[in-house]
Parts: C-alpha cells; sequence; structure tokens
C-alpha cells in the first residue's frame, strides 16, 4: 500500500501521530474555480480513491471558492492605516500573510480599525519576545484564513485579481460530504507553518490535536501541486 501513492515534491507519504502510523495520499485536481460545486469535486477525485477507516481532509480555500466566498481587489481601496500598518507585518517563507495594502484594507473591512489596531499594538509590544501569529489570534481565525490578493509572483496569476474568505457551515459541509463519500471528512486550513482544522464530520474518529499532527508538514504542499484533496490513512 505505502508504495501505490506518491508524495508532494518534499513530503512524506507517511506520518507518526498520536501513537500510530498514517499515509497522506494527495488528490490532484483540476484548478477550481470560483463558484464550482464541491459535491462534484470529491465524487470526481475522492469517491474512487477513499476506503473504510479513510479521513478525506479538504483545503479550506476549495470550499471556499465554491461558496463563492471571493472579494475582488477592485472592491478593496487601501486607506492610510492599511498602507502604514502592512509595513510592519511580519512575512515569513509562507507569504507575506497581512503585508499588503490591499490586503491589510480587507482585514479592516473584516474586523474594524479599532480591533485591527487594538491586534498591532499588541503584536508589536509581544514580538521582541518571540511571540509571533498575536495580531491574526485577536483579529480572528477567520482573517487569518484569507488568501489571494498576492502581489508578488505566484503559480496562479488568478489569485492576484482576488481574496478568497474562510468557507462558511464547515460542519454542515463536512456532513454533506461524509453522507456522500461514507467516510470522516475535514476541512483544514494548511500551509507550511502551521495548522487549523476549521470543521470536521460527526462521525471523525480523530480528535483534532491528532488531525493536526497528521497534518503537521502540509502534504498539500503550497505552491502549483494542485492537491486540495487528502486522503489519510492508517498505515
Amino acid at each position: 500500500m505505502y508504495f501505490d501513492h506518491t508524495p508532494n515534491q518534499g513530503k512524506d507519504l507517511a506520518i507518526d501521530a498520536g501513537g500510530r502510523r498514517f499515509l497522506r495520499i494527495p488528490l490532484r485536481t483540476h484548478f477550481v474555480k470560483i463558484g464550482e460545486d464541491y459535491a462534484r469535486l470529491a465524487a470526481r477525485y475522492a469517491a474512487p480513491r477513499v476506503a473504510p477507516g479513510d479521513v478525506l481532509c479538504i483545503s479550506e480555500k476549495i470550499i471556499a471558492l465554491c461558496q463563492r466566498r471571493v472579494v475582488y481587489r477592485d472592491q478593496i481601496h487601501p486607506g492610510f492605516w492599511a498602507r502604514l500598518l502592512c509595513r510592519f507585518v511580519h512575512r515569513t517563507p509562507a507569504g507575506p500573510g497581512a503585508g499588503t495594502p490591499h490586503k491589510m484594507q480587507l482585514v479592516i473591512m473584516e474586523c474594524g480599525l479599532p480591533r485591527v489596531l487594538l491586534a498591532a499594538l499588541c503584536s508589536a509590544l509581544t514580538r521582541p519576545f518571540g511571540w509571533h501569529g498575536v495580531f491574526y489570534r485577536l483579529c480572528g481565525h477567520e482573517v487569518g484564513s484569507i488568501d489571494g490578493l498576492i502581489d508578488y509572483d505566484i503559480s496562479f496569476a488568478e489569485y492576484y485579481h482576488y481574496a478568497i474568505l474562510a468557507p462558511e457551515d464547515c460542519r454542515q459541509v463536512c456532513d454533506q460530504l461524509e453522507e456522500q463519500l461514507g467516510v470522516p471528512c475535514a476541512i483544514v486550513d494548511a500551509c507550511d507553518r502551521n495548522v487549523e482544522v476549521l470543521g470536521t464530520s460527526h462521525d471523525m474518529p480523530y480528535p483534532i490535536r491528532q488531525l493536526k499532527e497528521m497534518l503537521r508538514d502540509n502534504p498539500a504542499g503550497q505552491g502549483s501541486q494542485q492537491t486540495p484533496l487528502i486522503v489519510v490513512r492508517p498505515a
């Protein structure tokens, strides 16, 4: 079973989590666009590959695109505070985060300026102690989940033109997909720095902490892999 599947470049197929060993099988899809049907995507790419005992982990970006949870660049007009605050955002290899004027303005639109200013102040005060991510924790995970509006070289140019917000009704979506596929499902927001589980179906056999451990190295990758679906299987 181990040699029947190929991991993404730089990733391992197997991982130990919670005292057990698991395989993480990436499923390659076409480039998913705004307004597609996530149930049809699951039927096309996941249904032929999942088996009893598996768990299907789905990128939150794909569900959000299907739900049309997007804001276009031309709907965002960066103001003074967005242009100022974005200069102080800590950039990581995973990307600039809110470190661009348009994305910072969208954060302000989502949270309100007072909350963003408070988060920025707390971030500045705690950064000398090595604390990172304070800004996003105070603004809320929905803000940390914002993708797109990327101003640097990327694999998919479409993501320059719009932002992708966090998906809605994650538990309901997971339950629907579990009923369709016959295996538990989870919607995850993963990058090369951390993993968040946004929702799981009602028959999920693993606790959230263990799910995050299974995906801690982001087996879906963060570039042009086009593998937003990961089948997790006990090895």
